[in-house]
């Protein structure tokens, strides 16, 4: 009997999904857990999976329609189970254009549906047409073997040398003098164009909740600067045996998230958020860390931070910029936190007034460290310097305590030692 396509549950704060791409066509014969669907939601990507075998005999929702939860994509026909569509009716041999052992042992088990189109991210799959790669000839490093994008890339960079081996390869440099051509093709002088391009699910997202934050929280900035020279001295002193005892760098994440915890625990309201004409007042912290990825800012976050060590913060920041990218993190990643960090030094910025990241009422900017010249004792000295800034929302925090509270943070910054004993 016919079994309906429908778009799944995912978590209680996503309600909505655009279908980012169909990865079978009308006709396809389909097996139960084949992929069938991209749905591309606010926060993370996911495949949608055939509910049972049959043929996939009607697509309600096209590529680029938004789509709510529940809503049905398509129908599966079961009645039709074992007709085989053009597109799965002959085994997939190995491309001519793969190469390597890796291709060749994988061809005689290309018969079923999921070996002709691996499980692969978004990412991925953008980045092997970018590249020209076959996915079937990659071998996923993901969860249950999903190709991942730096699967793609290495593989792109495995195959690139066999290519000079082949008789005409030589005359290839020649064959592609375009630059020149490509640059006289451009624009003529005075044509002006334009072009209308789609916002991605996620950077619409984005940005409804900016203009929601600024439109219904008080939000007020603070400014400090702190002396990174203790830090650096630190981390200069300790960066190789902290790397060959944890196998991963002592940034200066860790020493924030830690410090940011001390002064969450001597302002409390700077951990809480507003319900109505009350503040909930949250005893632990789970900080959330903006990673900035391809498809928009995301922001993961460490739970119970106070708990974890200085490797700990670090593994994870670390591992949730590489998924960031890959389009693999996953609801619970993103779900929840107290305060957030945001760091645009990574992206050379020197200043700036971070938002809100709703219902947080605190969020703190760190920026470029910059050797500046500052006055000590009387005395000038060039020291390491960054400029912090702490947005909070003004309806419960004063001015005094976001003050103090950026102190306090200065405070455990410049004396790292002082945070053992926080």
């Amino acid at each position: 009997m016919p079994a309906n396509i429908v778009v799944p549950e995912v978590g209680e704060s996503i309600v909505d999904a655009r279908v980012a791409k169909w990865l079978r066509k009308e006709g396809d014969a389909v097996a139960a857990g084949d992929p069938l669907v991209e749905l591309e939601t606010d926060k993370i990507d996911l495949e949608v999976s055939a509910p049972q075998a049959g043929v996939l005999s009607r697509i309600d929702r096209k590529d680029g329609e938004d789509v709510k939860v529940g809503e049905v994509l398509g129908v599966i026909d079961e009645s039709a189970k074992g007709t085989q569509s053009s597109a799965a009716a002959a085994p997939a041999p190995a491309p001519p254009t793969s190469k390597g052992k890796a291709s060749e042992e994988r061809a005689p088990r290309a018969t079923g549906s999921e070996e002709r189109t691996p499980r692969a991210t978004p990412t991925a799959r953008k980045a092997a047409e970018e590249q020209r790669v076959d996915l079937s000839s990659v071998r996923g490093s993901g969860d249950a073997g999903r190709v991942m994008r730096r699967d793609v890339e290495q593989a792109a960079s495995v195959s690139a040398p066999a290519q000079p081996a082949a008789a005409p390869a030589p005359e290839a440099p020649r064959a592609i003098p375009a630059p020149p051509v490509s640059e006289d093709r451009r624009r003529p002088a005075g044509d002006r164009t334009e072009e209308r391009v789609r916002m991605s699910k996620r950077r619409a997202t984005i940005a409804k909740r900016l203009i929601e934050a600024q439109s219904t929280a008080a939000m007020l900035t603070t400014f400090n600067e702190v002396d990174m020279s203790a830090v650096m001295a630190l981390r200069e002193r300790h960066k190789q045996t902290f790397k060959e005892r944890h196998g991963v760098n002592l940034g200066i994440a860790s020493f924030f998230v830690k410090a940011s915890i001390g002064a969450l625990r001597a302002f409390p309201r700077v951990n809480a958020e507003i319900q109505g004409d009350e503040m909930v007042l949250k005893h632990y912290f789970d900080i959330g860390v903006a990673v900035g990825a391809s498809e928009g800012l995301v922001v993961p976050v460490l739970r119970d931070a106070d708990k974890l060590t200085f490797a700990e913060v670090e593994k994870q920041i670390r591992e949730f910029a590489k998924r960031a990218e890959d389009g693999t993190l996953s609801l619970a990643d993103l779900k929840g936190g107290t305060f957030t960090i945001t760091n645009g030094g990574v992206f050379g910025s020197l200043l700036s007034t971070p938002i809100l990241n709703p219902p947080q009422v605190g969020i703190l900017g760190l920026h470029k460290i910059q050797e500046r010249p500052i006055a000590i004792n009387g005395q000038v000295a060039v020291r390491p310097m960054m400029y912090t800034a702490l947005t909070y929302d003004h309806r419960i925090i004063d001015g005094s305590e976001a003050v103090r509270f950026l102190v306090r943070i200065k405070e455990l910054v410049e004396d790292p030692g002082a945070l053992l004993l926080d």
